[in-house]
């Protein structure tokens, strides 16, 4: 494919990386094109979803391990995932706020993009950004979930390494554990290692792993690690964590496993979309039959002839 923007996009330019990944993010003909294209260069960066409950600190972690893999000579890709605005399906953008300074780092690319409502703390959108991140060279992606506590679950279909932030002061750390964002990661990360209930925190987190309530994905033990994100303590721990798990996958050849995953859930959810503004345009378009009908109790009957617009558009 010939295409002077994606040319200068691949060679680095930033300007021209925003741009594609515009195009990508909302779904435009071109985007598709891009896509299709990036995903045949796609397959070598290792991805690492961050999760936690709000307030865990994820976007100071994140900020942390973006200045550990640039200074190592990675070239990192970071995708933050905002809260929607509930009317304009926007994103809030408070993560991009925080992270601007990082932005200016040398092979930094970050990009902030909005839930639109999506409660497995994915959307599309994102799962379609980091396989393009992936084929422009990108060889560290971090997403960082909207934090929806167990609703953000969807992290484990698209990254290799699932990290769960967990902090101390949250009530009940055992029932806190068994809650499903709980069952997840592949490493848990105690933040805020620095105050005083923290060790109560690890040894909560300790206790669950080792008593084999949580099932266990491929055979992999989670880790647990001790950070502060705040005053930059254990990071390059955790970053070494981060290694020992993705040369795992490898060992156990699920590296690709799990790239094929991401890419499959990528297509069912760009299916999904598609198939969910044809019904909104049927919706719109026979507004006056729609309402005549319901009002009628014919529900059965709207349904078919729904179905049978919906066939005709795909």
């Amino acid at each position: 494919m010939s295409d002077d923007l994606l040319s200068k996009a691949l060679q680095g330019d930033e300007l021209s990386i925003s741009k594609v990944l515009t195009n990508i993010e909302y779904n435009t003909n071109k985007g598709i094109r891009y896509l299709s294209e990036l995903s045949k260069l796609s397959g070598r960066a290792h991805t690492i979803g961050i999760t936690g409950i709000p307030g865990a600190g994820k976007s100071t972690l994140i900020s942390d391990l973006i200045e550990a893999y640039a200074s190592a000579g990675h070239k990192v890709g970071v995708i933050m995932i905002d809260p929607s605005s509930p009317l304009s399906m926007g994103s809030l953008m408070g993560n991009r706020i925080r992270m601007q300074d990082k932005s200016l780092l040398e092979n930094v690319f970050i990009r902030s993009i909005a839930s639109r409502g999506h409660l497995g703390g994915f959307s599309s959108e994102a799962i379609m950004l980091t396989e393009a991140l992936d084929g422009l060279g990108y060889d560290k992606i971090i997403v960082e979930t909207v934090g929806a506590g167990q609703t953000d679950t969807e992290v484990m279909s698209i990254t290799h390494t699932v990290a769960v932030l967990v902090i101390p002061g949250t009530g009940d750390e055992i029932q806190a554990l068994k809650a499903g964002i709980m069952e997840i990661g592949d490493i848990y990360v105690i933040n805020k290692y620095d105050k005083p209930e923290a060790d109560a925190v690890y040894d909560a987190v300790k206790f669950v792993i080792e008593s084999g309530e949580l099932s266990f994905r491929d055979e992999w033990k989670p880790r647990i690690c001790k950070v502060s994100a705040l005053k930059k303590t254990g990071i390059q721990e955790l970053v070494n964590t981060f290694e020992e798990h993705v040369e795992f996958l490898r060992k156990k050849e699920l590296f690709n496993t799990r790239i094929k995953r991401r890419r499959i859930k990528m297509i069912e959810l760009l299916l999904r979309r598609r198939v969910n503004e044809v019904i909104s345009k049927a919706m719109e378009r026979d507004y006056n039959e729609v309402d005549e009908l319901l009002s009628q109790g014919k529900i059965e009957e709207l349904i078919t002839k729904l179905s049978q617009l919906i066939k005709e558009q795909l």
